[in-house]
């Protein structure tokens, strides 16, 4: 897969968040892709994936991956961003790396995300005591 190719399936994954749509989002992972948050455990195939984005949707009113940079490097993309969410809790904004690998297909086989995690879940009303899983870190 061309890095240019690459570059073009990410332009698209950021378009899918940026439109709130879960569907698409599912479908651009690999059937066993990874997504991994790295300061938890790895989701891995779309289910897991799916089942994240519902409970990381709830109460949503607005999402808003903003690209600052983005490349090839390797063979992987780095995507430098920013997150800015409005929920009923308001607006937070969460500086992101985000490392992607795909397959010949072009659909994503890992992703991992460097974040500060506390300033994401204060955003959602959650501590690490009551993250997305319900467990602790």
């Amino acid at each position: 897969m061309s890095d240019e190719r690459k570059i073009a399936a990410a332009r698209a994954m950021v378009a899918a968040w940026n439109a709130q749509d879960w569907d698409e989002i599912v479908r651009l992972f690999a059937p066993d892709g990874v997504l991994h948050s790295v300061m938890q455990e790895p989701l891995r195939g779309r289910e897991a994936i799916a089942e994240r984005l519902g409970l990381l949707s709830e109460g949503l009113v607005s999402l808003e991956l903003e690209i600052r940079a983005l490349g090839v490097i390797d063979g992987r993309v780095f995507l430098e961003r920013r997150d800015v969410f409005v929920n009923g809790h308001g607006k937070t904004e969460v500086p992101v790396v985000g490392v992607l690998s795909y397959d010949a297909d072009g659909l994503v086989t890992e992703w991992l995300e460097y974040y500060d995690r506390a300033t994401l879940l204060a955003g959602f009303g959650r501590t690490a005591a009551t993250d997305f899983d319900g467990g602790t870190e």
